[in-house]
């Protein structure tokens, strides 16, 4: 088993962070050329999955994001905690916090158009971000 731990930083909510060119990395690091790497963001209002990494298909995500769980509408999370980021929870818990992607030759086993993607869903501000990669046979 091989662990990196990466750091992002994002600006604001919508962010979408392509991971591919270091999970390609941590992967090559580890000298497993048979396996899985698992992506774990940790953090609640954050999320990772795949998609084509493009202007328009990430501004659709955003926006199907945005008719998911909008903005202007009651959460109870908000009337609990009043820090407004209720809609930051539903979406990440929607798409979630790990993805698992099989290892042959060496290389993630992606797809032509498939790219690997952090969401900065919060709210309230960027923040910094923890992104763990563990690469197993």
């Amino acid at each position: 088993m091989y662990r990196k731990k990466l750091q992002i930083t994002t600006r604001e909510e919508g962010d979408i962070i392509d991971l591919t060119p270091e999970i390609r990395a941590v992967v090559g690091e580890s000298g497993i050329a048979e396996g899985m790497v698992h992506i774990f963001i940790t953090g609640s209002t954050a999320a990772v999955t795949t998609i084509e990494y493009e202007p328009g298909v990430l501004s659709d995500l955003n926006r199907a994001l945005s008719v998911v769980a909008p903005d202007g509408i009651p959460y109870a999370h908000d009337s609990r905690w009043g820090d407004g980021n209720g809609r930051s929870h539903v979406k990440a818990s929607i798409i979630g916090p790990s993805l698992t992607i099989p290892v042959g030759g060496g290389e993630p086993l992606l797809g032509t158009w498939q790219q690997v993607v952090f969401l900065e869903l919060d709210v309230r501000r960027g923040r910094t971000r923890t992104v763990i990669i563990t690469v197993t046979e």
